[in-house]
């Protein structure tokens, strides 16, 4: 019989016979799982202590668990890697708490990055006026006093404006002023912000790139994340942006990275780059913080509806193409005028191409934050994912968030409706639309099970499997992210700890907790306590991460 060995000795990657036992192992195929075997990289077995005795002779490694807690890996569905990583290695300002703060802050970041700021780009994240006693953004002027004649990029907390400096706006050419969502003094947006973004990214050497994602890929292996939905597109990041990840991930030990790419009628492109969908961040509309969130009303503090980008007619095309090509295709829609656009483009291809065609391919749909309740029934009825981020109402909702000034209070709250979703038969798949949201994934699963409008909330359960099996059905695959025999070994490690069953309706949590129920717990999520950390991280059966 092969002896117990402590977690670190994961790190012996020969093993390919791996008998994990003596903790807590959340998996459907038995309630009061303590043990997992692993064979090959793919779960082989998941039962209790006796019948672990019998792989434990033939094991060629055996772990003690110490009564830590095994789950699937998370899965983050919607991520951006290079920004993440350079909000992760440059200027965070998503903690700032004023204006004057953040100029001090941007002075400092100049000073210490002086060198690199000589002929490159300096770049930040995460500035939110809305939570700024000034309740403004910096002046350009402001700007660039604070920036000393550097070529500065700060993009907003929801990355759908930025500011940016006199130098760089000098970078990004003439054309800059003549796009729409240009101002000469204050924040861009829309076209412009696009314009200046590329300017930023395009000026970015080889080295910082890489370094930018490694650092998103090393982090997310720390919070047991086995793998990302890298959202890319000509808008948002570039063809070699999304190359190097995607070569970056494949050749080192660490997260799964999936590729999307967001360009209209773009099946050759994104099968060139080996993106898994044409779609992810292609643009129907904005953001609700910049104003540029698509809406059927006015905005309860502006006089207009935002910006639509593409037209309903634009999105069947779309979604014809890569039907026909049967490839994945997707959308970001967060406004109900543009969820509107995108259930008529959608339906136009169902009424089409036939219903079960469309639905087979399970086309994404990004954020899906202002929905109706026809726009949910349409979801349902055309087979639509929606890849949604919890945080954003950690961060945003509440009776004095940024929704309730953008919207008011009665729109505010029918904002990302997870338990109307998921009572209509809607897929959901969970992740933070890093950097808009920080990685964090038990994060995520809090947000959702205690979100702030109530009605809205969903079991601890149900989130979790949003966060883990519901990124891996959103690539359509629906062998993965859950512990049971002939799956993947993709896992993750806790620390030990008690674990219970939380719902919305504490008649069922009480019943679930219950032993005979056979409902195997999850840690306690409850707002104020902290957070599992993870021991490790475990890909394809191969240790990426040991704390």
């Amino acid at each position: 019989m092969t002896a117990a060995a402590p977690l670190s000795a994961l790190a012996d990657t020969a093993a390919r016979t791996i008998l994990l036992r003596g903790g807590d192992v959340y998996s459907p195929a038995d309630p009061f799982a303590t043990a997992l075997l692993v064979q090959d990289g793919v779960v082989a077995w998941v039962g209790e202590e006796g019948a672990a005795e019998s792989y434990a002779r033939d094991a060629e490694l055996v772990v003690d668990l110490q009564g830590a807690l095994v789950t699937p890996a998370f899965v983050d569905a919607h991520v951006h890697a290079t920004s993440t990583g350079l909000a992760l290695t440059g200027l965070d300002l998503t903690a700032c708490p004023s204006l004057a703060e953040a100029l001090r802050r941007i002075r400092a970041f100049v000073a210490r990055n002086a060198d690199a700021g000589r002929g490159g780009v300096l770049l930040g994240h995460g500035w939110d006026e809305t939570k700024w006693p000034e309740r403004r953004a910096p002046s350009l002027a402001e700007l660039d006093e604070a920036a000393a004649g550097a070529a500065l990029y700060l993009s907003r907390t929801d990355v759908h404006s930025a500011l940016a400096s006199s130098a760089l706006r000098a970078l990004a050419g003439p054309e800059l002023a003549g796009s729409a969502g240009y101002t000469p003094e204050g924040p861009l947006s829309r076209a412009a912000h696009h314009v200046v973004r590329a300017a930023a990214l395009g000026h970015l050497t080889p080295a910082q790139r890489d370094a930018a994602q490694r650092a998103t890929l090393d982090h997310a292996m720390t919070l047991g994340i086995g793998a990302l939905h890298e959202c890319a597109g000509p808008q948002i990041s570039s063809e070699a942006d999304l190359s190097a990840l995607l070569e970056l991930a494949a050749s080192n030990p660490g997260p799964e990275v999936f590729g999307y790419w967001g360009e209209l009628g773009a099946v050759d492109a994104a099968r060139r780059l080996g993106a898994v969908g044409a779609g992810g961040d292609l643009f129907i509309d904005g953001a609700l913080g910049s104003h540029t969130a698509c809406l059927h009303d006015h905005y309860s503090d502006a006089e207009h509806t935002g910006a639509a980008y593409i037209s309903a007619a634009q999105i069947a095309d779309h979604v014809a193409a890569c039907t026909e090509a049967g490839l994945q295709a997707g959308f970001h829609a967060i406004g109900d005028g543009a969820l509107s656009a995108l259930v008529e483009g959608v339906r136009a291809v169902a009424d089409k191409l036939g219903l079960e065609r469309v639905r087979a391919l399970r086309h994404r749909v990004e954020h899906a934050e202002l929905l109706t309740p026809a726009q949910i029934a349409a979801f349902a009825e055309l087979g639509l994912t929606a890849s949604v981020q919890p945080a954003f109402d950690a961060f945003w909702g509440g009776e004095e968030g940024m929704y309730v000034d953008r919207l008011g209070a009665e729109r505010a709250g029918t904002m990302n409706p997870f338990a109307a979703l998921l009572r209509a038969g809607v897929p959901l798949a969970f992740g933070s639309d890093a950097p808009v949201t920080p990685l964090d994934p038990w994060g995520t699963v809090r947000a959702a099970a205690f979100h702030r409008t109530p009605e809205h909330r969903i079991s601890v359960r149900a989130a979790f499997t949003a966060h883990t099996r519901g990124g891996w059905r959103a690539l359509g695959r629906d062998d993965a992210g859950v512990l049971v025999p002939g799956a993947p070994a993709s896992l993750a490690v806790w620390e030990p700890g008690e674990l219970v069953v939380q719902a919305p309706d504490q008649r069922v949590a009480n019943w679930s907790t219950d032993p005979r129920s056979g409902v195997p717990g999850l840690p306690d999520l409850t707002p104020g306590r902290e957070l599992p950390r993870c021991l490790a991280t475990v890909v394809n059966g191969r240790a990426v991460h040991l704390a």
